[in-house]
């Protein structure tokens, strides 16, 4: 995997009205070059970037005084000169933490500005036990204990995004709904900032959102312009990249896959609707029907995480067990039906497969992609495919931390402070 992911969220940045605007754009622009191309020279840099050698040599400066970029050697040509010294992106003093927060776990990852990650972790919480009131405390403790372990390895904090399943509102950082763990207008960024160390901006957003930029960046489907994915917990949701970017809708809701009504004679769904596709297709369900003894809120034992109640499925289905076998048809018959309403909505070229989709993918795939070529309205028109993540329950975390990474690379400027750097930098020109 690379550690220096090309980001598919990069927008046009509007003329700087201002020197200072304008050298912040140019330094986003060099620190972005060097993300997406990894280590190249000076000279180099300016060729990509259409920038003055002058400018880019004062811009390398100022990122090198702020510790965002590194000196790695000499870059040959290949042609006749000195050869240049390479830059690459650093930022190892960079800390960047994502938090994802699901029905039965806390799973939390924190990398640097490089990507390169440290720390990974998967908590087993029960999210719906106690409401909003208990959830908030643990989910803060859990933060405050990776901001410490960033700070441990050399990596200062500067933000935090926390991943929910539901509806966010991004702008104000409240959790609208979030069914699965009975959240309500939950003010969630408000009551973290209180709680986290001052200064560190704390952002949330929705898991599958988070997720599909993840998967656009740097996962299997990784350039797609245009993908869906879908996140494979106990419930369901979507994260849809259209013609590179995200799509979130007009107010943001976007992506609420797991509540399309496939079944009037259903199941009653936690949003309180009957037969949402995710009680059909999302984890409890298959749980229910392959270990109804072990079921959700059922389960005597202790509480475990996502990939240890999966590890049992794969077991008996690696074993041939006919009940999991019918069982898991039957969820990839209706994840074939539900692929093909996204497919005939908004045209991807792939449906990814995140959670517990991806690690049983080879009893789920065969049925619905049988499925979705029975009722893809355009077929081979349009061809589209079901793919498997390799970022397993992941995703969503990783998503959230690359949100971070994102913002620093947007303005480098927002991290670290060399007046030395600044003062002796060149005016910013374009070409």
């Amino acid at each position: 995997m690379s550690t220096a992911p090309r980001s598919g969220q990069v927008r046009p940045v509007r003329a700087p009205s201002d020197q200072l605007s304008l050298r912040r754009a140019n330094l986003s622009r060099t620190l972005g070059h060097l993300r997406v191309h990894g280590p190249r020279s000076r000279a180099a840099i300016a060729a990509g970037t259409g920038l003055h050698k002058a400018t880019v040599s004062s811009l390398v400066d100022e990122l090198l005084a702020r510790r965002l970029v590194r000196e790695t050697g000499l870059e040959y040509s290949g042609t006749a000169g000195r050869p240049g010294r390479a830059v690459a992106l650093d930022g190892a003093g960079v800390g960047a933490l994502g938090v994802a927060i699901n029905v039965d776990y806390l799973g939390v990852h924190g990398t640097d500005l490089a990507g390169r990650a440290l720390v990974e972790r998967r908590i087993p919480f029960d999210a719906t036990r106690g409401g909003q009131d208990r959830c908030v405390p643990a989910l803060t403790e859990v933060i405050r204990d990776a901001l410490d372990d960033l700070e441990r390895l050399g990596a200062t904090p500067v933000g935090v995004t926390v991943a929910v399943p539901g509806l966010v509102d991004v702008a104000r950082g409240t959790v609208v709904l979030a069914p699965n763990l009975d959240w309500h207008d939950l003010p969630l960024a408000t009551r973290l900032t209180a709680a986290l160390p001052a200064g560190l901006r704390v952002v949330v957003d929705n898991d599958a959102n988070l997720a599909a930029l993840a998967e656009h960046t740097y996962g299997v489907a990784a350039g797609s312009r245009d993908l869906v994915y879908l996140t494979g917990e106990v419930g369901v949701g979507g994260g849809v990249i259209s013609d590179g970017r995200l799509l979130r809708g007009n107010d943001g809701f976007s992506g609420e896959v797991g509540h399309l009504p496939v079944d009037p004679a259903g199941r009653r769904c936690g949003c309180g609707r009957t037969g949402c596709w995710e009680t059909k297709v999302g984890l409890a369900e298959l749980v229910r029907a392959i270990t109804p003894d072990r079921a959700y809120g059922l389960d005597p034992g202790p509480l475990r995480v996502p990939e240890e109640r999966v590890a049992e499925l794969h077991r008996r289905l690696a074993a041939g067990d006919p009940v999991a076998l019918a069982a898991a048809a039957e969820v990839g018959r209706w994840l074939g039906l539900g692929g093909a309403i996204l497919v005939n909505l908004v045209n991807p070229r792939v449906l990814v497969l995140g959670g517990y989709f991806a690690t049983l993918a080879d009893w789920l795939i065969p049925a619905a992609r049988a499925e979705l070529d029975r009722l893809a309205v355009a077929g081979p028109a349009a061809p589209c495919r079901f793919v498997a993540s390799d970022l397993g329950f992941t995703a969503a975390a990783r998503g959230a931390a690359g949100v971070v990474v994102d913002r620093v690379i947007a303005d480098p400027t927002s991290v670290g402070n060399p007046r030395t750097a600044v003062a002796r930098a060149a005016p910013a020109r374009t070409p």
